[in-house]
């Protein structure tokens, strides 16, 4: 799955380094000037294809898991439960990203095609589509604006909660909350726009109504709603003929798994000591979406369809579809230069010290840039 392969990146820099807040000698004209022109073009048969295989991957280990592991004795039916969980929430993580990238249009050049095909992906795996589409749109035109960003917007020192406070410097409770955040981060954004940005009143993903939303959207965020509706549907209906248990496992797990990953990922693309966050007096589009950093999850970057270590390219042209994003960043890095954000620690490692790290931000003391602000921890 995916395409390109492995990227090899220069691990010169240090990822701790700060990158450069002065405007980007460059232009995105520039950027997209260096880019191979066939790395827009989008096939709706070469990315059906990788979702084909990643359906394949799914079938398979549904039907090992239900044909099969009943049979296993004591321990080793508990080993291949667990393999089942994990091999098949990376598989449909990779395909949440493949509607991910529908909603960006990037699946092929026909918009009834991408929405059909990213509606029916995302509903099966409990995401309201359209409502993530445009807020996750609006991530993307916003990216590092403490002020408008849409998601994983960091607290300014003032604004940390008591409990941060409590649990900052206490490893158990660090650890309790990345397991929070993990479990139940993705849900409880759509449901209440946890680490979300905030609003002068209550938002929502499901309500059409909300101020993510405007006019002429709130048809298709009921549309969402009515996607998640069937699914849930289906899913009471199966656990009623199969038994609740059943449906944990073959279904309930994975999901989780996929949650857990799409947090993590969004997580890590953004929270980064090396990266800053701008208020309205400096913030403009290229610099907010310079202020990612590209990531190496190993075999996963493949699962997950690049999204992972080409996302720097991805927030510069959404519509370049993953198979082409590998070898659109390799053409973009010599452009960007010290612009361009690397970091190869393992995802685990990463999150455990980024989570430590970057508690807050503020902008450095006796700094002339007053709108640039940097994570620190120190309380």
């Amino acid at each position: 799955m995916g395409a390109g392969g492995k990227m090899s990146v220069p691990t010169t820099k240090n990822p701790s380094q700060r990158v450069p807040i002065t405007k980007p000698p460059f232009t995105l004209s520039d950027i997209k000037n260096v880019i191979p022109p066939h790395c827009f073009q989008r096939s709706f048969v070469r990315s059906f294809s990788y979702l084909v295989l990643d359906l394949i991957l799914v079938s398979i280990f549904y039907y090992l898991a239900t044909t099969y592991f009943h049979m296993l004795p004591f321990p080793y039916s508990y080993l291949a439960w667990a393999v089942y969980w994990i091999a098949q929430g990376c598989v449909c993580t990779g395909v949440w990203v493949i509607a991910h990238e529908c909603g960006h249009q990037a699946f092929s050049d026909y918009p009834w095609i991408n929405n059909t095909v990213g509606f029916i992906l995302h509903s099966a795996l409990l995401t309201p589509y359209f409502s993530w589409k445009y807020s996750h749109r609006r991530h993307h035109s916003n990216t590092g604006s403490l002020e408008r960003d849409e998601n994983h917007v960091p607290k300014v020192k003032s604004e940390l909660r008591w409990y941060t406070k409590a649990y900052a410097n206490n490893p158990l409770g660090q650890l309790l909350i990345i397991a929070f955040t993990l479990a139940v981060g993705l849900p409880l954004y759509f449901a209440i726009n946890i680490a979300g940005r905030p609003y002068d009143r209550f938002a929502s993903h499901y309500d059409p109504y909300s101020p993510i939303y405007n006019d002429r959207e709130r048809l298709q965020i009921y549309i969402s709603n009515v996607g998640v509706i069937a699914t849930s549907y289906i899913l009471y209906r199966v656990a009623i003929t199969q038994g609740l248990a059943w449906l944990v496992c073959i279904y309930g797990v994975p999901l989780l798994i996929v949650n857990g990953f799409i947090v993590l990922i969004t997580f890590l693309h953004h929270t980064h000591p090396s990266l800053p966050h701008y208020n309205s007096y400096e913030w403009n589009w290229l610099r907010g979406a310079l202020t990612t950093v590209d990531r190496d999850y190993g075999v996963l970057n493949n699962i997950f369809h690049h999204i992972v270590d080409t996302h720097i390219v991805h927030h510069l042209f959404s519509a370049i579809p993953h198979y082409h994003a590998v070898e659109a960043t390799k053409a973009v890095r010599p452009l960007l230069g010290e612009y361009y954000q690397f970091d190869g620690t393992p995802f685990y490692q990463a999150l455990w010290r980024d989570f430590k790290e970057c508690i807050y931000v503020e902008a450095d003391e006796g700094s002339q840039h007053k709108g640039v602000f940097w994570y620190k921890n120190k309380l």
